[in-house]
């Protein structure tokens, strides 16, 4: 990810005020398989279907913000409700 870490530091969810941190490459591989399969929920409704390249996750890993063009889209109807297996590769 090429956010500049000070701005990664006073990011939050806007859900839930958690803090906000980059996956390492096999978070994202397991969040990513979790979507091919049809277990990630979009909290505005629906299942996610496009493949995540980047991603900023909450502090307890269960929900992510997609990052598009390096741009967090911190909406809370676009944030990715993840089920749990996700925290690992």
């Amino acid at each position: 990810m090429s956010l500049d870490p000070r701005l990664l530091e006073i990011l939050c969810c806007p859900a839930t005020g958690q803090a906000l941190r980059a996956p390492d490459s096999g978070h994202l591989a397991a969040i990513n398989r979790a979507i091919a399969a049809g277990s990630v929920l979009l909290a505005g409704g629906g299942a996610a279907r496009d493949r995540l390249s980047d991603c900023l996750l909450t502090a307890d890993a269960r929900r992510a913000y997609p990052v598009l063009d390096g741009i967090p889209v911190l909406l809370v109807d676009q944030a990715l409700l993840l089920p749990p297996g996700t925290e690992a590769a």
